[in-house]
């Protein structure tokens, strides 16, 4: 069954990986670089800031670790624990892949990018009001999936790794986005 799914895996990365054009190598390259968030997170911070006055002085730090735990633990501890291969330092996918990129650390599982991303977009989601920031909350989204895509189409991650760092950001999002509503309303009880 493990070997099925590895299978499966690298049929789908392969995939991805495979329906390329230009535009797109460098639409990706692009959304993969961390020094194209920067100025994403210090417009967004920014933006935040405006929208949510002192109430962001609980929900940025918040939000940071949210981001944050997902960054670290998906780094620091599944990624050297599982020591699985990225894609293109796989024997198997040896000179298959199309790297635009290059290839990046030794180890993948889980994707970082994913669980940042997903953990930012969940956070949002359920942080801010209901009904209310559509397009806010839609654009974090739309930047988790593109930021998710490009990992599998560069050859940096798997689909189980972007999957798992999904998973693993949408709950730390969730977390810390819960504690924001039950913290919020003691702080600000205007804002119940």
């Amino acid at each position: 069954m493990l070997n099925y799914l590895q299978s499966l895996d690298r049929q789908l990365l392969l995939a991805i990986n495979h329906a390329r054009t230009p535009a797109l190598d460098s639409l990706m390259t692009f959304a993969s670089n961390r020094y194209v968030w920067i100025p994403v997170y210090v417009l967004l911070i920014a933006v935040l800031i405006d929208l949510f006055r002192r109430r962001v002085l609980l929900m940025l730090p918040l939000l940071i670790a949210a981001v944050g735990l997902a960054d670290s633990i998906t780094s620091r501890l599944f990624k050297p624990f599982f020591g699985r291969l990225r894609p293109c330092h796989d024997p198997m996918l040896f000179g298959r892949l199309h790297l635009p990129d290059g290839c990046g650390g030794q180890f993948g599982f889980l994707s970082s990018h994913a669980a940042n991303s997903v953990a930012l977009a969940i956070f949002l989601l359920l942080a801010l009001p209901a009904g209310r920031f559509r397009t806010l909350k839609t654009l974090a989204f739309i930047w988790a999936a593109l930021l998710s895509y490009s990992r599998m189409y560069l050859g940096a991650h798997y689909p189980t790794d972007v999957l798992g760092g999904a998973a693993i950001g949408a709950l730390l999002g969730w977390g810390t986005a819960v504690a924001y509503r039950r913290l919020a309303p003691r702080w600000w009880p205007q804002y119940a």
